[in-house]
């Protein structure tokens, strides 16, 4: 039976409970909430001890509060009790609603295990509902939801009126600590806001200070940068350019942006760059200049992508390499041409020689226009513009043009690759007569006359000594004669040296190259025929004399 003292106690009570849990909601940080919760037990619901143990991410419960005993408080607060041992304590004694109480009677059990505990001794209880020091209550504090995620335990000692907490006293307590963890998990909430605010901050601060010192390194490079756009519609235009290529190019940066590597490459670097674009890799190219020169650099790009997008942009780096191009470009005409002449040397002569010939011989001209009546007739499955007919004379097989020989005797119209051997006659006499300087200026000679006297595209070589070699293609049997003919001519004129002037003959050797053949047989042929040829005519001239 309530007592008429009873409701005023209560209502005093619950101006005591709105307080502190209006306090709950001014803590600035977690670790004030949490101390809010321990001392508004103490100051409004009339217990003189109150611990708070918070769980931690491993899941064990620390004591992170502690309010009514300095020295209790010094003692306890900061250890730690195993997630095992407050389960366990969470399922014994008496459930009051969400509360636990565990009286004295069983709780002496829980002495040795590892929760962090406090209690006075005192006399044994003189009536029913009297307070034992050794009583446990429990008040365990829940994450709103569902899941009932256990945020921490309050425990509380010692009521002040000595007894144990009637049903009012317990459905206080029990909406203390729902609305504790409301505040906890408010708290939790704002400190983790604040801390990724700060992190935000410090990525922040470090991204403007990274694309600083991006901004500076790309500015103030000592060699080309440039920033391109990948994909879409102006995929490859240049968005930004430091001063160091604007300078190697010739070109102001607000020109720059109107172009894209790949119009500014010279035009037999237009496939390496598109690969060099695509691999993200380096390569070795030209570019041109504003006064329409081109330099030689070496390009290294990455490409930048973007975790949603993909790549988005591509870095490349412009080094001016003109200087170890030119050397390299003269170390290989050196390898590859003849010191005196500049001629095509007898190596190079071989690679270019070696370049058009295969190892299998063409198919007879018969197969060539069975194959094509084939087509036509669909026996093999092609159309008939599955042929290159133009490439017909040269035999197409398996992505290769053979190279094949006209017949000497009858005009087919075949064209091959003519091989022109040519030796110098009476030379010997103008080296012993005038000296190897005067013989060294007359093959220079020769060599101008023979470089001016054939068609671009036309290799003339200096095999060694007073031979050399010419590599005409496209030519039939009376176009390679009228050839030898003409370089003949051109030679046998007086060439003045040191103010007089000598003569030297030329005999002429025309072979054909053909596939199936070797390097060497095609040269000993055209040399074997231009020795046939210089003995008849030195048989005409014994006959003349």
């Amino acid at each position: 039976m309530e007592t008429e003292s009873e409701p005023y106690v209560r209502l005093a009570t619950l101006r005591q409970l709105h307080q502190v849990v209006a306090d709950l909601n001014t803590a600035r940080s977690l670790a004030d909430t949490l101390q809010t919760v321990a001392d508004g037990i103490v100051a409004g619901l009339g217990y003189e001890l109150a611990c708070v143990n918070l769980v931690r991410p491993d899941g064990d419960l620390v004591v992170a509060a502690f309010a009514g005993s300095a020295a209790a408080e010094a003692l306890i607060t900061g250890r730690v009790g195993s997630r095992e041992s407050w389960e366990r304590r969470l399922s014994m004694g008496e459930a009051w609603g969400e509360l636990r109480f565990i009286p004295h009677t069983e709780g002496w059990v829980l002495i040795e295990d590892d929760v962090p505990q406090w209690h006075t001794e005192g006399p044994e209880p003189r009536f029913e509902d009297e307070w034992h020091p050794q009583d446990r209550l429990y008040a365990p504090m829940y994450a709103s939801g569902g899941g009932r995620e256990l945020l921490g335990v309050i425990s509380v000692d010692r009521p002040r009126n000595g007894r144990r907490p009637g049903p009012w006293g317990q459905e206080a307590l029990q909406m203390y600590a729902s609305q504790a963890a409301i505040a906890i998990s408010n708290a939790r909430l704002r400190a983790n806001m604040q801390r990724a605010l700060v992190r935000l901050e410090r990525e922040q601060q470090a991204l403007r200070a990274s694309e600083e010192s991006f901004r500076q390194a790309f500015e103030y490079a000592p060699s080309g940068m440039a920033i391109a756009e990948m994909g879409g519609d102006q995929h490859g235009r240049l968005l930004r350019t430091n001063d160091a290529l604007c300078r190697l190019l010739g070109r102001p940066a607000s020109a720059m942006r109107r172009y894209s590597f790949a119009d500014l490459v010279h035009p037999e670097d237009v496939g390496t760059l598109l690969r060099t674009s695509a691999e993200g890799g380096r390569a070795e190219i030209r570019l041109g200049r504003r006064d329409g020169t081109y330099v030689w650099v070496s390009l290294r790009n990455s490409v930048v992508a973007d975790t949603a997008d993909g790549p988005r942009f591509l870095l490349t780096h412009v080094e001016d390499i003109e200087d170890r191009k030119r050397h390299e470009l003269q170390l290989a005409h050196r390898a590859s041409h003849d010191a005196l002449t500049g001629l095509p040397n007898s190596a190079e002569l071989r690679a270019r020689l070696s370049a058009r010939l295969c190892e299998r011989p063409h198919a007879p001209y018969a197969s060539d226009i069975q194959s094509l009546d084939a087509a036509y007739e669909g026996d093999g499955g092609f159309g008939a513009d599955a042929f290159d007919f133009g490439a017909v004379g040269g035999r197409a097989y398996d992505h290769h043009v053979h190279t094949v020989a006209p017949d000497d005797e009858i005009d087919d119209g075949t064209k091959g690759l003519a091989v022109l051997f040519c030796d110098l006659d009476g030379f010997k006499s103008i080296n012993d007569r005038f000296g190897h300087q005067t013989g060294d200026a007359v093959l220079v000679e020769v060599a101008r006359r023979l470089t001016t006297g054939v068609r671009d595209g036309d290799t003339v070589a200096r095999l060694g000594g007073d031979e050399f070699v010419v590599l005409a293609d496209g030519l039939g049997a009376a176009d390679a004669a009228d050839l030898a003919v003409r370089l003949r001519n051109a030679i046998i004129l007086p060439i003045r040296v040191g103010g007089r002037g000598v003569r030297v003959g030329a005999s002429f050797g025309i072979g054909w190259a053909s596939c199936g053949m070797s390097v060497e047989e095609v040269l000993q042929s055209a040399d074997q025929r231009m020795y046939v040829e210089k003995r008849s005519r030195s048989k005409v001239h014994r006959r003349a004399g």
